[in-house]
């Protein structure tokens, strides 16, 4: 396609020059000029890259051009709306403002039975007669509304309820298909429908980056797009890979007399077009175009569940009307769900608590029993040997216990897989680098505390309820921090300050005093809760606290695991191989550098677990919220010395849950859905005084 005439003389188009005169040399009115041109450009060069798959310029050339633009709009003040650089992120948004659509945005009569679909035709023949039906891929993804006023986009509105939707203009303008003008001899105004999605190949490098950060990965690619679009912050949305198809006209200034007519100007004005749709004469060339696009499904880099048909005649179509739910001249023919075989497209190696790791297989999404599954354990290097397991392969997906997915055997090698072969994993971490080392069926990051995803998982469980019950720091609070570099460590909890959380997206005061104040309540917690908390290997909180109880101090704990771990043994739950643990675990110049420093801001305090009575046997305690005369470390030692149990979450065989000031929410819902006595701290201690109970 020629470039357009206004664009010819154009000097950043053809062979362009990026040897660019110095910004303080350029007069205003220079700057102004080159601006313009530039703008034009990169919008020239963003329409053959994403529309007409045919750049002018090599990516190095384009990111110059880019960069130069960019430059001189902030060093001479002369930001655009409509510039092609609003494509990289900006301000966060407080909220999404709710627009009604140009027209309403309906839904799709669908189904996967043929007859379905020829009584469709029959309905259609019968009312206006013969006609061409337009035959497109159905996307899985988010339908959109973009809307051009003049040819400059004015905003982007998800579809809602087909009659309103968020605008997520901000995120839009964020995606290299959507241009922030249109081309050529355009209509003045102009709203479209498209399809953001995902391509399946860059949901699978997201999702495997998500995994091996310690993040939980997207079940499917339109998940990962609902979630991306409906960011706060577009600079998050500019950083993950989205894509639109146009597919249909809302409404125009200018309305050609066929569906066909539409999407073949769609690329003069830089709207990117599915390749794939075609017209049929009748409804069996449009049965026959969903057959083999079902058969090319696999092979498409994105997702699609199905085939839309569509009346070509725009008067026809208007003749046929609209319910209150859907447009009457379109039918959807829906694929079959793919069910339990699918190929691996990727492995993914992530990183526990503990620095162990575990192999997860990347999927082509697969319903497995009614939900759909995108990724599968591969458990550990031994079994994928065993099973012969290798990317590319065709499996057979399972959930343990209708929960976990795993990959049950191989129906087919890769085409490029030799027989017998399997999947290795890295030498190193590919989260800190360090090496992979096996210990019999399992293998391990050497990393430690060193290691960013074994750091995430650690702070989560030092604050989670087998460590120090840390309420309001759970996983996504903890990712926060980090990924805002709060927390490069679990000493940083003890340095975090009030005026850096409140500055966080959904941080308010009262949220931020509470976390310290729950931080603050650990810096003396018992041992046994310390240990527990840091998170070595095989030392829970019943192990965590024999080990109080055989050695008293922290001191006499690493003391003996550094220098006489066999002493280890002598202590109930504790054998061999968790005395080794118990061993490496403090052996690691990594580790201990981390338990230093946490220890510069916390005194772990022997505790006396030696039983006081048994005045509290077979009762179940859930301590949440600040008490004020002891902490909860406290109420839950007395509890245990006097014969109880202290648990971290309310269920059916909790007896009471004791709340403090600001407690947790979800306890207390817990608490209300189990009908489980609630009882402040005054009511505790008359419980324990009835019973003849005093807390030190």
């Amino acid at each position: 396609m020629p470039l357009a005439d206004e664009n010819a003389d154009n000097p950043y188009l053809r062979e362009p020059p990026t040897d660019f005169e110095p910004i303080e040399e350029l007069s205003e009115a220079e700057a102004e000029r080159q601006v313009e041109l530039l703008r034009e450009a990169v919008r020239e060069h963003d329409r053959r890259y994403y529309v007409e798959n045919e750049p002018l310029v090599a990516d190095r050339t384009y990111d110059a051009l880019f960069a130069r633009l960019r430059e001189l709009e902030d060093a001479f003040d002369l930001a655009s709306p409509d510039s092609p650089t609003r494509g990289v992120g900006g301000e966060p948004i407080e909220a999404f403002e709710t627009v009604e659509h140009v027209a309403p945005m309906l839904s799709i009569d669908q189904s996967g039975e043929e007859a379905d679909v020829s009584e469709f035709d029959d309905r259609v023949r019968r009312e206006v007669g013969e006609v061409e039906y337009v035959c497109e891929p159905k996307f899985d993804g988010v339908s959109m509304e973009f809307v051009y006023e003049d040819g400059r986009l004015e905003r982007a509105v998800t579809r809602g309820d087909g009659r309103e939707g968020d605008d997520v203009t901000k995120n839009a303008r964020t995606i290299g298909s959507v241009p922030q003008r249109l081309h050529g001899d355009h209509p003045d105004f102009l709203a479209v429908r498209g399809e953001v999605y995902m391509p399946k190949p860059a949901f699978q490098a997201h999702n495997r980056e998500r995994i091996e950060r310690g993040e939980e990965p997207f079940a499917n690619p339109r998940n990962a797009t609902a979630g991306t679009i409906r960011q706060l912050d577009p600079s998050v949305v500019a950083d993950r890979p989205l894509e639109v198809f146009y597919f249909d006209v809302l409404e125009a200034s200018e309305l050609a007399e066929s569906h066909l007519e539409e999407l073949e100007r769609f690329p003069d004005w830089g709207l990117r077009v599915n390749d794939r749709v075609e017209v049929v004469d009748d409804i069996d060339g449009a049965i026959e175009y969903r057959d083999r696009l079902l058969e090319a499904r696999d092979d498409l880099d994105y997702e699609i569940d199905g085939t839309v048909i569509k009346v070509d005649d725009r008067e026809a179509r208007e003749e046929l009307g609209r319910t209150a739910r859907h447009d009457r001249y379109a039918f959807a023919y829906k694929f079959p769900a793919r069910a339990e075989v699918t190929p691996i497209v990727d492995v993914a190696v992530q990183i526990g608590r503990t620095g162990r790791v575990t192999p997860v297989a990347l999927l082509e999404p697969v319903d497995v029993g009614g939900v759909t599954v995108s990724r599968a354990s591969l458990h550990n290097p031994e079994e994928i040997a065993e099973k012969n397991v290798d990317v590319g392969d065709t499996v057979r997906v399972q959930r343990a216990g209708d929960v976990i997915p795993y990959v049950e055997e191989v129906v087919e090698n890769g085409a490029e897989n030799e027989p017998g072969s399997h999947y290795e994993l890295p030498d190193h971490c590919p989260v800190c680098g360090s090496a992979i080392e096996r210990d019999g069926p399992m293998a391990f990051c050497t990393g430690g505390l060193a290691c960013d995803a074994q750091l995430r998982r650690s702070i989560e469980y030092y604050a989670s309820d087998d460590g120090l019950d840390l309420e309001g720091l759970g996983e996504k609070s903890v990712r926060q921090l980090v990924d805002a570099g709060l927390l490069e460590s679990v000493a940083d909890l003890y340095e975090l300050e009030r005026e850096a959380l409140t500055g966080l997206e959904g941080w308010g005061e009262t949220s931020a005093e509470n976390l310290l104040a729950e931080i603050n309540s650990s810096r003396e917690p018992p041992l046994a809760d310390f240990l527990s908390a840091l998170g070595i290997p095989h030392v829970g909180p019943t192990t965590a606290r024999e080990l109080a109880r055989e050695f008293g101090t922290f001191e006499a704990v690493r003391e003996a695991a550094e220098d006489d771990p066999e002493s280890l043994e002598d202590v109930d739950d504790v054998g061999t191989t968790v005395a080794d643990q118990i061993h490496d675990f403090f052996a690691s110049e990594a580790n201990a550098a981390a338990v230093d420093a946490v220890l510069e801001h916390v005194s772990p305090r022997e505790t006396e677990l030696e039983s006081g009575g048994d005045e509290l046997e077979g009762l179940t305690f859930v301590f949440t919220g600040s008490l004020e005369d002891l902490t909860r470390s406290e109420a839950r030692e007395t509890v245990e010395a006097h014969g109880g149990s202290a648990t971290g979450s309310v269920s059916g065989n909790t007896d009471y849950l004791v709340i403090g000031g600001s407690p947790g929410q979800t306890k207390l819902d817990d608490a209300e859905t189990e009908d489980v006595p609630v009882l402040d701290e005054a009511a505790f201690r008359d419980l324990l005084a009835e019973r003849g109970i005093e807390p030190e």
